[in-house]
This record gives structure tokens, sequence and C-alpha cells, in this order.
């Protein structure tokens, strides 16, 4: 089986969910949209490669806004349409929060600026504990979208809604893929701005985030295995050590 990464920027990793495909045997392949020499002026031409090759699709976070066509619309629109086809052509899609609120517009839901940001390490409140669970997820958004026709919301807190399943496909608002190493590249790329910004202290966060590694790292081979046999259906076959 072949799994298609979208990193949208330079400085976001696929992290431990990309650990856990290989580790169910899955052949891992990354894209990069937006290189590092563009990434102050990310409105770049980018073409999406054909869906026939890859059985799984996650398209990942990114510091822009997934409504925001005018900085981005000449791959942005085409992502969306990219995966509406992806849906349509029952190739399941993990999407991670802005690979998740783009997969909200490719099923006809919409996304906007919320009322405030979420950053840092935040619970979340799940209907199915075993399939999202409780957390503490890391947060770094300033968007929300709204539950697409046909989709069922999974898990949400006070903020935005936090996850939704459509068919074979999953969203989730919070970011699995996260380690310390991407962290610190978000940081050094302008987040510790935002994070200060928002009230808080980056050097904590990053320290607080290395603390966390461990378990959020079995927290997303959780969250990938449940995604794997219960939403995909690609049911990885059962292996002999974990982890």
């Amino acid at each position: 089986m072949k799994a298609l990464f979208v990193q949208h920027d330079h400085v976001t990793s696929s992290g431990p969910i990309a650990d856990r495909l290989r580790h169910h045997g899955f052949e891992v392949d990354e894209i990069l949209v937006v290189d590092a020499g563009n990434f102050r002026t990310p409105n770049v031409l980018f073409e999406f490669p054909d869906l026939a090759e890859y059985d799984l699709v996650v398209p990942l976070g990114a510091p822009w806004g997934a409504w925001d066509d005018e900085s981005i619309g000449r791959w942005l629109t085409p992502e969306v349409e990219w995966l509406r086809r992806a849906v349509l052509a029952d190739v399941p899609v993990l999407g991670v929060c802005f690979g998740g609120q783009l997969l909200s517009r490719a099923l006809g839901g919409t996304v906007a600026p919320a009322p405030k940001a979420e950053i840092g390490w935040t619970p979340v409140h799940s209907d199915d504990q075993s399939l999202i669970g409780p957390g503490p997820w890391f947060q770094f958004h300033y968007d929300r979208w709204t539950l697409p026709a046909g989709a069922t919301e999974l898990a949400r807190n006070a903020a935005a809604s936090q996850a939704f399943s459509f068919g074979r496909s999953l969203a989730v608002q919070f970011h699995p893929e996260l380690d310390a190493d991407t962290l610190q590249g978000w940081l050094t790329e302008g987040g510790a701005t935002k994070v200060i910004a928002d009230g808080q202290d980056p050097v904590a966060l990053l320290a607080h985030t290395r603390a966390e590694e461990g378990a959020a790292r079995d927290r997303t081979y959780a969250l990938v295995d449940a995604f794997l046999e219960r939403i995909a259906m690609l049911r990885p076959a059962p292996s002999p050590t974990e982890h």
C-alpha cells in the first residue's frame, strides 16, 4: 500500500503519522507545495499527482488560511478539487488541521476565521475515545470548519469542531503529526510571535511539547490504527511487536 503526504510548507513534518504507516507496511511519499524560498510569497503554481497511484492521502497543516483563495488560491482551489476527486474515487483522506479544513471545503463545508486561536496542548470531547482519544492534542490554528452535509462529527471542544468522518475519510483539527522538532520549525518561521501574541511563552510551550512527546506519539499511533481499521477500511495486518 502507498500513502501520500501533502506538506504545504517546508517546516511541517509527517512525523509519527508516517512512522506508524510505515510500521503497517505502507510506502510513504511526500510532496512539498510551498518551498522555503516561496514561504513569504506562497501563491505558487503546483500540480497535484495522479490519485490512482495512492491508497491513502494525508494533507497536513499550513500557516495560511484554508479559506484564503486570494493569497494562495493558485494551489488552494486545485487542492480542494483534487481532494474532492479523491473522495469520489473512494481514496481515503486523513486531513490534519489545514488539511482537515480543506476536506471540509471539498465536501461542501466552509472554513472561516474562528473567534479566537487555539494554541497548545488541549483536551477534546470525543464521542468515541477508542477512535479519537481525548488528548491532550496539540493545537495551532486560527480558523475552523463547518460540518459538511453527510459528515459525522466525532469530537469537539468549546472553540471548534475537532474531528469528523465522511465515508472512508477523516478530518482532525488538531496536530497528531507534531513532534518537538516540527514545533521548533514553526516557532522559528514566525510561530513564536503568534504564541507570544496569544499570551504564552514559546520556550515553555516547546519544553511542554518535549515532555509530552512520548505519550503524544502513542496517542497518534492509536489514532492511526483506528483510522486504518475502522474508517479507511485498509485493515493493516497485526504486528507481533507494537510501537
